[in-house]
Order: C-alpha cells, then structure tokens, then sequence
C-alpha cells in the first residue's frame, strides 16, 4: 500500500496515536495517504472512529506482529 507520510506512533498509549495523527494529517494535501503505525491495541476502534468522524477515509489496515497499520486517505 502506498502512502505519501509515515507517521511511527509505537509505544504511545491512548490517545497520542489519535492526536499525532490528527497533527500529521494537518500538514497533507487532499487525497494524500498518511501510514500510521502503532502498537496500542485501542487504536484499532479509535483510528477507524477519528478516520470517520473527521470526514478522511480509512483506506486499508493490518497487523504485523504487534504493530497495526493503518492508511488513511486525507478527505
């Protein structure tokens, strides 16, 4: 999957994942593809919740090992 920023949010508890996205996202272009990574459990319901919520679209997510990913598409 393509994305145009990586943003590593490994480590962080709730709600940081959320927040830094939330900043990153920000600094994007319409259409742009922001990865995130992080390994809070809880940013599994809170990324698709936020992706929704603030109009961008959650394109793709997965798991590799302890890490989910997740690419969401700046609306």
């Amino acid at each position: 999957m393509n994305s145009d920023k990586v943003l590593n949010a490994t480590g962080l508890a709730c709600p940081m994942p959320v927040v830094k996205t939330k900043k990153e996202m920000d600094q994007l272009e319409s259409g742009q593809v922001l990865e995130i990574h992080a390994t809070d459990k809880g940013a599994k319901s809170d990324m698709a919740a936020w992706a929704k919520t603030s109009g961008h679209e959650l394109v793709h997510q997965a798991e590799e090992g302890d890490v989910l990913k997740f690419w969401i598409k700046k609306a």
